[in-house]
């Protein structure tokens, strides 16, 4: 027997009532299971799922009315259907009862081969074609879980590149072609939110000399703990941008104007003139750099971004020329 077919479950006290029961079903292509009492039915209930349950209405000690009750009460085992046996089929009242305890359908005592056969077909059948669409119904929903898990992936692997080609591989900062957007983006946002914003562009002083004796891996581990310090300093709305080399820029917004923009700046060049406890290629060793920063605070809509560039970097020349380590306003 396949161990897949549907089952059926056969409930009737009296042993030859079980036999000529196994006789009629034998070709339905159903597994046969069979029980002498109610609670012997019950027990079987727990421990299969049932295309169908033949039922006995007399029975001693619980009956097929009870049986059918206690099976309604289950929620795993209400939905299966119950087709009652019974001699008193006459009896309109027991029929109507049996309904309302869960019955499908009645056959009759004296039982006619053809009837129960035919009756049995119709709900095998019914059984299959809603174990088909079950199986259906799960297989699209595995299908749809692959695919918003598809969906999520790709979302995930187009941030990750998204990510990569707007930020420093090193520090994880935003690169130059964020920082760009970014300072778009302050010059169209002050004028609406009523405030003014400053860039600082800086440049690492002693940077080289940290390469040359330590290696470049020092250096690099040098650049990230400055972009650190510096990301750790800033306000949310503020952007770090790494533009390159030992090159970095803030744009520093809602600043209430010239002296606050240096204020905040000389902090930043306080900051990153403290000792950096690194490893480099001879050992432990302490870096002593500092910042030279050049910052320009946006004259409004009629200086764009690159002239404002300009303005921040020719301050910083300034700063190098006026022996580095400090912070000069662009005039």
């Amino acid at each position: 027997m396949n161990m897949h077919a549907p089952k059926i479950l056969v409930v009737d006290d009296t042993p030859a009532n079980l036999v000529a029961m196994r006789h009629l079903l034998a070709d339905s292509g159903a597994q046969l299971f069979e029980a002498g009492s109610g609670n012997e039915a019950l027990a079987l209930c727990l421990d299969h799922e049932f295309a169908l349950i033949l039922l006995d209405v007399n029975m001693p000690e619980m009956d097929g009315f009870e049986v059918a009750f206690l099976i309604g009460e289950d929620e795993r085992l209400r939905d299966t259907p119950i087709i009652f046996v019974t001699a008193a089929y006459a009896d309109d009242i027991n029929r109507v009862r049996g309904y309302h305890f869960g019955a499908v359908d009645y056959i009759a005592k004296p039982i006619n081969d053809m009837i129960l056969q035919s009756k049995v077909r119709v709900f095998l059948e019914l059984y299959r074609a809603r174990a088909a669409l079950k199986a259906t119904l799960e297989e699209l929903e595995e299908r749809n879980d692959q695919l918003n898990w598809e969906i999520g992936e790709r979302m995930r692997i187009e941030e990750h590149i998204l990510h990569q080609a707007t930020h420093d591989t090193l520090t994880g900062l935003p690169n130059r072609t964020l920082f760009h957007d970014r300072l778009t983006t302050a010059m169209q946002r002050a004028p609406h939110h009523l405030t003014q914003f400053g860039l600082a562009l800086l440049d690492i002083d002693g940077f080289k000399g940290v390469n040359d004796n330590h290696g470049h891996p020092a250096g690099d581990a040098l650049l990230q703990a400055i972009a650190h310090r510096l990301s750790g300093e800033v306000r949310a709305n503020d952007t770090v941008a790494r533009l390159g080399g030992d090159e970095f820029a803030v744009i520093l917004e809602d600043i209430d104007g010239a002296s606050s923009l240096v204020r905040r700046c000389e902090e930043l060049c306080a900051l990153l003139a403290r000792p950096y406890p690194l490893e480099g290629r001879h050992g432990p060793f302490v870096a002593n750099v500092s910042a030279s920063i050049g910052v320009a605070l946006w004259q409004g809509s009629t200086q764009g971004d690159e002239e404002l560039i300009q303005c921040a970097d020719r301050a910083l020349y300034q700063a190098k020329d006026a022996g580095k380590n400090r912070c000069v306003l662009a005039s």
